[in-house]
C-alpha cells in the first residue's frame, strides 16, 4: 500500500468514525427513543426502576428496587403488586404523552413521578 492510499485510508476511517459518533449522538438524545423504552420498561419490568435509570432519575429507581425487593418480601408481595401496578400506569402515561410533552415533562423538566 502507498502512502497516499495510506492516508486516504485514514481519512475514510476519521469519517466513519465521525459518522457515527454524530448518529449515535442523535439516537441516543432523542426524546422518542426514551419515551418508548422508558415507556415499555415501565410497564414490563416497573417494579425494578429500570424506565428511571434510563431517564437519569437514579434515586427513583432505586426507590422502586428497594421497594420491590425489601418490601415485597416484608409484606408478603403486597407491596410488589403496588408497585407493579403504579409502574404500569406511569408506562401508560409515558406512552400516551406527546414526544414533545414527554420531553418537556421528563427530560427537561426532570419530573421524576408521573
Amino acid at each position: 500500500m502507498s502512502e497516499e492510499q495510506k492516508g486516504n485510508f485514514g481519512d475514510d476511517l476519521k469519517d466513519s468514525a465521525k459518522e457515527f459518533k454524530e448518529s449515535w449522538n442523535e439516537t441516543t438524545r432523542s426524546g422518542e427513543n426514551k419515551k418508548v423504552l422508558a415507556g415499555i420498561l415501565a410497564i414490563l419490568l416497573g417494579g425494578f426502576g429500570i424506565h428511571k435509570f434510563i431517564l437519569g432519575y437514579t434515586k427513583e429507581g432505586i426507590i422502586l428496587l428497594a421497594g420491590t425487593m425489601i418490601l415485597g418480601v416484608i409484606t408478603c408481595g403486597i407491596f410488589s403488586g403496588a408497585i407493579w401496578i403504579i409502574t404500569l400506569v406511569e408506562g401508560i402515561i409515558y406512552l400516551t404523552k406527546s414526544d414533545e410533552e414527554f420531553y418537556q415533562t421528563y427530560q427537561v423538566g426532570r419530573r421524576p413521578w408521573f
